[in-house]
């Protein structure tokens, strides 16, 4: 079946909402004409996943796969506001000719401004290339608004709404740029993405079916180790691992957002961090770790890096009170309570210390349950991470030793996500 770019048409209302309007420009359309970068040969993504141990997840690679570099006009996080952002494109080529549904997929946190999914390099998008492009998807991947070729001013860090527009129109650049990349795309859509991709994509997969349904078929989504509940989340007493960087960078891009957070923001961050916080994430030149190393961000236990971070005052009053502004805040960016039409498959590890399952995997799928909706998986794979990392088969139990560090500080970023992402596979297999 032939794609083809839609117009916006000023009689029918809802290609108005779609397209962004007579004001701005066509949302999804592309800026750049998309380049292809490089094809990767499904001997060297085969190379690559068996070197780094995968092949048993992701199976002999079926096609090549061209990486190739969109940038598109979206939408920012207020009404009104017009921008860009770019991504990535991978397309099953060689070998694969048939019909490929598209993934729509969202990247887990990265504080580092300048990196985009059109790397060949990049972990994350070889991950993509091996688990589905490889086996005949098509697959997007947005770089959010903020980073890489964004010229959007901040990051809106989890703020489902601009989440959900910006991968939408990923999802509208992609087929637009199709035909020139020789993308044969079947027309279904997927939804899926890791840690804060996770929300986004749960986000992104919501609002396609609530406001783009004649426009997106939706074959299915998975949301892996997603923030999801996050209302609930703020009043946790512990606090998470890499939480001197994900709990500052929600407070201070819904700052943006909303503006009512804080008159100032003394009263939320202590010094030094409150003379530079507000415009320090994403950076320029450094990653997460290189701003811990440097001291811009407190390093120690989760909870030490919280209390040398944050007055205690401001945590207090969002963990007890229901009108606090960053609880509300949190509330509204929540996905509890939606209902979804396509499958949808919950993904994560019982031992995640930095979106544990227990907070968000376990409510999502109780809040589903208690509606009555039936199409929805959740799925625990703690048991291969401690089987495949952990000693003897089972996750160390000793704080202060080497491995359990280790352990812990590897489960969500590097241990989990290629066992989500298989689960994943499995489930778009299936509706494919």
């Amino acid at each position: 079946m032939t794609y083809f770019r839609l117009t916006c048409v000023a009689s029918a209302a809802v290609l108005l909402v779609a397209c962004g309007g007579s004001d701005g420009p066509e949302r999804g359309a592309l800026i750049d004409p998309p380049a292809v970068l490089t094809t990767l040969t499904a001997a060297q993504i085969d190379a690559s996943a068996a070197s780094a141990g995968l092949q048993a997840l992701t199976g002999k690679a079926k096609c090549d796969v061209k990486v190739v570099a969109l940038n598109y006009n979206t939408v920012g996080a207020k009404p009104g506001e017009n921008t860009n952002a770019s991504g990535a494109m991978l397309v099953p080529s060689g070998a694969c000719t048939q019909a490929a549904p598209l993934l729509a997929y969202a990247r887990g946190t990265d504080v580092l401004k300048t990196r985009t999914m059109a790397n060949p390099q990049d972990s994350e998008t070889f991950l993509l290339a091996a688990f589905f492009a490889a086996q005949g998807y098509a697959v997007v991947a947005t770089d959010y608004l903020g980073y890489a070729k964004s010229s959007y001013a901040f990051h809106p860090y989890l703020h489902a709404d601009s989440e959900a527009t910006t991968i939408i129109d990923s999802v509208r650049a992609a087929r637009q740029a199709a035909a020139s990349v020789g993308a044969n795309l079947s027309g279904k859509v997927m939804f899926s993405g890791y840690s804060q991709g996770g929300h986004a994509s749960m986000a992104a997969q919501r609002a396609a079916e609530r406001d783009y349904g004649s426009e997106f078929n939706v074959a299915a989504g998975a949301h892996l180790a997603g923030p999801y509940n996050l209302g609930d989340a703020v009043r946790v007493p512990v606090a998470i691992a890499g939480y001197q960087v994900f709990v500052p960078f929600m407070v201070t891009s819904w700052q943006k957002v909303y503006g009512n957070l804080y008159t100032d923001v003394k009263t939320v961050f202590k010094a030094p961090y409150s003379g530079y916080i507000e415009n320090l994430m994403p950076n320029p030149t450094k990653g997460s770790s290189q701003l811990i190393a440097s001291g811009e961000l407190p390093g120690g236990t989760p909870d030490q890096a919280r209390d040398a971070m944050f007055q205690a005052d401001y945590l207090a009053g969002a963990s007890t009170s229901a009108t606090h502004p960053f609880y509300l805040a949190a509330k509204k960016n929540e996905l509890l309570g939606w209902t979804p039409k396509a499958p949808v498959l919950l993904c994560g590890g019982a031992g995640d210390p930095t979106v544990p399952p227990a907070v968000h995997q376990r409510p999502m799928k109780a809040d589903f349950d208690s509606r009555g909706v039936k199409n929805v998986t959740s799925v625990d794979v703690d048991a291969y991470v401690q089987a495949t990392f952990g000693i003897g088969g089972k996750a160390p139990t000793d704080p202060t030793s080497a491995a359990f560090a280790t352990y812990y500080g590897n489960y969500h970023g590097q241990y989990e996500p290629p066992f989500c992402l298989a689960q994943a596979r499995g489930m778009f297999d299936a509706v494919k």
